[in-house]
């Protein structure tokens, strides 16, 4: 697209500088790949993109594809404000509720007309029968479909996954969005570039993809009875990186905003008595459980979610009943939140600390006003409020109590200006989207990111798998590692 082309384009929000390079390089092609870090405005990116295309009659129908916790940010947020008002458009957003009134409205909106019909859906809805339906019957026209953190569909063999690749032969136009490609591997890019195209790879299928990019060791399950494969480190990154480069446009926030620095700190915490004698025992269960049966990622990951539960001061009986552990944990981010100033972000992995923190802060001298929380439980007409009322200079409430599977996506929580991560995850997808809740347009201080951990335990070993994630995420996107954590 030409400087002049750009300009007769009417744009409702100015674009900077690097967004308007991404929209030179894509907006004509039929797939492409935005990754621009989060805080960046790939969304406005991606909303001119098809305004531009449906000024030129190109296509008349987008299907956004996004995370639940970011589908209705799309709808309420950022189509009205980066749409222009020249453009004759009717919006709707996906409602897994198939009243009668809701079916008569879809038919309406699938019908034929001038306006660009932007169709509005959040991922989980495409595992579904009615999903799959509804998006491939609204696709029979002039169409470009977008998928909004496009890690979402990174397994292949998940049903969303199937049904959003092939939804994507339906479609001329196809885009992907996400500031990490890479989250767990580099087989992660696999799918991402299949709905794109499935000529951009140049293999034939995922696991020829795998033989050229990873290296697999045999192993013999528990007992000797059969024998599985497992990845155990990866080759050809270089190569791979060149391979989509072509296709794609990478946006890094150092390199076109003038934002703050990032700091990272972390907090040691000890273990009390009761918890270390818990995770002595649950680490020697957990030996003798996996000894006894085939060592799968899923029954690794559950021993190692029981031991982090340990760590964060609880535990699961066999029952399902959870049991509270005396824990510094808790005493040790009271301390924090006393020591800072201004508004405060707290990320915990589990439900449990997140009722128990906010407890905590109530029974305390910041008093029950001073906090919100924004996790799964959380109604949708309650989440709004807890993020204008954070937002708000004016309001009582310094704390944003929230865990990231919920919350980590698709919110702006600039008032913040640290961010503590009671516990972690080992999904780097969200923490990185998480950290970048508050470091975005918007954002005037250094943000402060203070990781408690407990030293010695599963803890650490979490914060090594996220950082080797981040370094063979770099590797091939051509960029230098990074200081963190």
């Amino acid at each position: 697209m030409s400087t002049l082309e750009l300009r007769m384009y009417k744009f409702k929000t100015k674009p900077y500088e690097h967004q308007s390079d991404a929209l030179k390089k894509c907006w004509n092609k039929e797939s492409f790949a935005v990754f621009a870090e989060m805080g960046t405005g790939k969304t406005k990116i991606a909303l001119d993109n098809a305004c531009i295309l449906y000024n030129k009659g190109k296509i008349n129908r987008l299907l956004v594809i996004a995370p639940k916790g970011a589908y209705m940010t799309w709808v309420e947020n950022e189509i009205p404000v980066h749409v222009p008002d020249y453009i004759d458009k009717e919006v709707l957003a996906w409602k897994p509720s198939m009243s009668a009134k809701y079916q008569a409205q879809l038919r309406q909106f699938r019908g034929n007309g001038f306006k660009l019909k932007i169709f509005v859906m959040n991922v989980e809805a495409l595992s579904t029968k009615k999903g799959l339906k509804n998006a491939a019957l609204f696709l029979l026209g002039k169409s470009m479909m977008i998928v909004d953190e496009s890690t979402t569909i990174k397994n292949p063999q998940a049903k969303r996954t199937k049904n959003i690749l092939a939804l994507a032969k339906e479609t001329k136009y196809r885009r992907i969005l996400t500031g990490s490609p890479v989250t767990k591997s580099p087989l992660d890019l696999w799918s991402q570039m299949d709905f794109l195209d499935p000529e951009i790879l140049g293999q034939s299928s995922y696991y020829a993809f795998r033989n050229r990019y990873a290296i697999m060791l045999t192993s013999n399950a528990a007992g000797g009875t059969h024998t599985y494969q497992r990845v155990v480190r990866f080759k050809n990154l270089k190569e791979l990186g060149e391979i989509i480069s072509p296709h794609s446009y990478r946006i890094l926030k150092k390199d076109c905003l003038d934002l703050p620095d990032k700091v990272y700190s972390k907090r040691e915490v000890e273990l009390s008595d009761e918890q270390k004698e818990a995770y002595k025992d649950m680490k020697a269960d957990a030996i003798t459980v996996l000894k006894g049966q085939s060592m799968t990622a899923l029954n690794v990951l559950t021993q190692l979610i029981r031991l982090h539960q340990i760590t964060c001061g609880h535990m699961k009986t066999d029952a399902g009943h959870t049991i509270d552990l005396k824990s510094t944990r808790i005493d040790e981010l009271m301390q924090i939140l006393g020591e800072t100033t201004g508004k405060v972000i707290i990320w915990a992995n589990y439900i449990h600390d997140i009722e128990k923190i906010e407890a905590n802060i109530a029974l305390s001298d910041f008093g029950a006003g001073s906090c919100c929380t924004y996790y799964g439980a959380t109604p949708q007409d309650k989440r709004q409020a807890c993020i204008n009322n954070f937002q708000d200079p004016e309001s009582p409430v310094r704390f944003f109590i929230g865990n990231t599977q919920t919350g980590g996506y698709g919110i702006t929580l600039t008032e913040a200006a640290t961010v503590i991560y009671y516990s972690n995850s080992y999904d780097l997808e969200k923490r990185i989207q998480s950290e970048d809740r508050a470091h975005r347009i918007g954002q005037k201080n250094k943000v402060l990111y203070i990781d408690l951990v407990a030293k010695g335990t599963v803890d650490e070993k979490i914060i090594q798998s996220l950082r080797n994630k981040v370094n063979i995420a770099n590797e091939i996107n051509g960029e230098e590692l990074i200081s963190w954590i």
